[in-house]
Formats: structure tokens, sequence, C-alpha cells
């Protein structure tokens, strides 16, 4: 079974840029050869909460939805951008609560397989 080079980074919201203090609230994946980039997301609540009581959970998961809707098929505005092109966007630096960290490489069979297993280590409790 080949492997391929894929490439993510975990989406993260940070509620108050100055502090720092940040949780981790999906992973992005694209893996160039198997022409593929998804986005999984997961807001916990009650942890954005414990770090910003006042937080607008409601605006926080639709910027994180919007992740997902950027990889699919309807991305909107993104819809005319190779995958690879996508990505990029993506995961470009922002100060914003919702934003991603750096970008990482590894090897993989299945994409999918991949970003369940990465979205269990890195996001789920």
């Amino acid at each position: 079974m080949s492997r391929d080079v894929y490439e993510y980074a975990v989406i993260r919201v940070v509620p108050k840029v100055e502090r720092g203090e940040l949780i981790n609230a999906g992973v992005l994946l694209y893996c160039q050869p198997r022409d593929y980039l998804c986005a999984r997301v997961e807001l916990d609540a009650a942890r954005l909460r414990a770090l910003d009581p006042d937080a607008d959970i409601d605006s926080v998961r639709r910027a994180l939805d919007a992740y997902e809707l950027a990889c699919g098929t309807q991305a909107g505005p993104l819809a005319r951008e190779s995958l690879g092109g996508r990505f990029r966007w993506l995961t470009a630096p922002r100060s914003t609560i919702v934003q991603t960290g750096p970008v990482h490489a590894g090897l993989t069979a299945d994409p999918d397989s991949e970003l369940a297993r990465l979205f269990t280590k890195l996001v789920r409790l």
C-alpha cells in the first residue's frame, strides 16, 4: 500500500488573543496526491466558557463551520481556488478568535482515517 505526503493544521479557538489561551476545535488536512482537503470541527462550549465566560458561542461555531464549508464542493468564494490554494488560505496566520496552528506533515495511505486519528488525538479529550 502506498503512502502519500499530507499536511495538516489544528484549528483552534483563542477567545482572548492577548492572553494566548486556546482550545483545539478541529483539524484541517490536505493531501495533494489524493486530491483531498477536509476539515473536521467540534466546539467544546464548556471548555471555551472556562477561558471566556462571555464568549459568543454561536459566532465561534459559525466561524468553525466555515472551515468545513471551504473544503466542500460549494466552497463559496474559495470555490475557484485549487485545493492547495484553499489550504494555504485557510492556514494563513490570523490574529482572530478562530485560527489555525502551524502546518505539519506526515505520510498516509488513507487521508480520511488520518483525519479521524488526528481529530481524536488533538481535539477530543
